[in-house]
């Protein structure tokens, strides 16, 4: 278990996920702001389950302050293909650093699994995010329907060794 303290927010503990995070992790996931609108259809379904939290290495931000313990957010790293493949904040907890501090705990986490480089297929909407946390864009994800009508970017942490 680690904690960091983010400049801008509460103390946030960074622990593994265990299998009683899911059903808190699939409501993230489906609650999430940033699928509203036309792409609703991409979540409206998405489960996370305890299989899942089992199976990746999934990582969940916890505010220890005012927030009693509640999940702000968490991200799932795939080892094989290196992939990060979820990676959601709350939207109330949004703009307090606690993405760049999940991206940055992710990094640590693939670099200890002897990991060079992570990629991502970003939502839209997140783009920016990827581009200020450091991230390279690399190519483009085609839609894949039915659950995703659109193209999405697609990038690459490059995982320095220390």
């Amino acid at each position: 278990m680690s904690s960091r303290t983010s400049p801008i927010s509460q103390p946030i503990t960074i622990r593994r996920a265990v299998a009683r995070d899911a059903k808190r992790l699939t409501r993230l996931v489906r609650g999430s702001g940033a699928y509203e609108g036309k792409y609703a259809a991409a979540v409206a379904g998405y489960r996370v389950g305890p299989d899942y939290i089992e199976a990746h290495r999934a990582y969940v931000a916890v505010g220890s302050d005012e927030h009693g313990g509640r999940i702000l957010g968490f991200y799932s790293l795939v080892l094989a293909p290196p992939e990060l493949d979820l990676l959601f904040v709350a939207d109330e907890a949004q703009g307090r650093g606690i993405g760049r501090l999940l991206v940055a705990h992710m990094q640590s986490e693939a670099r200890a699994a002897g990991l060079d480089r992570v990629v991502v297929v970003s939502h839209v909407p997140a783009e920016d995010f990827y581009h200020r946390v450091g991230a390279v864009r690399v190519g483009t994800a085609l839609a894949n329907p039915p659950a995703v009508l659109w193209d999405r970017p697609q990038f690459e942490f490059r995982i320095p060794s220390e």
